[in-house]
C-alpha cells in the first residue's frame, strides 16, 4: 500500500539498513571489535529500518487520506487513550462536516470542508452544547492547509498538545451529557429494520 504512493520506499529503506549496518561495522574493524559492532550495527540496521519505514507509511497513509471525506474522522479513531470521539455531529447539504473529541483538554470540534461554510457549523454546534456544558472549555479546529488551519497529518498533535484541564470524572460527566443531547447520526430519522428500496440517506439538517 505504501508503495503505491511512494515508490522509492523500498530502496530507503534498505539504503538506510544498508548504510548503518556498514557504518557500525567499519567503527568495529577500526577498533578491533567487529565482531560484537556487527551484531549491534545489525540490530540498529533493523530498528533504523523500521522507523523510516514506519515514517514514510504514515506519510503515505495521510496522502491518500487527504482531501476525502471523513478523513479527520479516521484520524480521531486513532488519537489514543482517554479520548473520546464523536464523528459527524454536524453536517450540513455540501458535505461539511463537524467531529466531536473530549478529552481532559475539554471538547474539542474538528471540522472538515469550505473554511467559510464549517464557520457556521462550529458556531451552531457550540450554541448546542453552550446549553449543557458550559462550564466546559471548547477548542476548535479546521482541517485544511490555508492560514489558521491543521493539516491532516498535525490534526492528532495538536490535540494532544492541549492543556489538560478536566479530571478524569468529569471528562465521563461531560461524555455523558454530550451522549444525552445526541448526535447527527443517532438523531437521523432512519427506519428500523431493512431500509426501503429506493430511499436516500439524508444529507444534514
Amino acid at each position: 500500500m505504501t508503495k503505491k504512493v511512494d515508490s522509492k520506499v523500498g530502496l530507503v529503506v534498505a539504503a538506510v539498513g544498508i548504510v548503518t549496518f556498514g557504518v557500525l561495522l567499519a567503527i568495529g574493524f577500526w577498533i578491533d571489535h567487529p565482531i560484537y559492532l556487527g551484531i549491534l550495527g545489525f540490530l540498529l540496521a533493523f530498528l533504523a529500518m523500521a522507523i523510516v519505514f514506519g515514517r514514510r507509511a504514515e506519510r503515505a497513509a495521510f496522502g491518500q487520506m487527504e482531501g476525502q471525506p471523513g478523513a479527520a474522522a479516521a484520524v480521531l479513531d486513532n488519537i489514543g487513550r482517554g479520548w473520546t470521539t464523536t464523528p459527524a455531529v454536524a453536517m450540513n447539504r455540501s458535505q461539511d462536516v463537524v467531529h466531536r473529541a473530549v478529552g481532559k483538554a475539554g471538547i474539542v470540534l474538528v471540522a472538515e470542508g469550505n473554511p467559510n461554510r464549517v464557520k457556521g457549523l462550529l458556531a451552531a454546534e457550540k450554541k448546542r452544547m453552550a446549553r449543557i456544558v458550559a462550564d466546559v472549555p471548547v477548542h476548535d479546529v479546521i482541517v485544511g492547509d490555508g492560514e489558521g488551519q491543521v493539516p491532516l497529518k498535525k490534526v492528532r498533535t495538536t490535540l494532544l498538545k492541549l492543556p489538560r484541564v478536566l479530571p478524569g470524572a468529569q471528562v465521563t460527566v461531560v461524555n455523558d451529557r454530550l451522549r444525552a443531547l445526541g448526535d447527527l447520526m443517532s438523531n437521523m430519522p432512519i427506519p428500523k429494520g431493512p431500509m426501503p428500496k429506493g430511499m436516500r440517506m439524508p444529507k444534514g439538517r
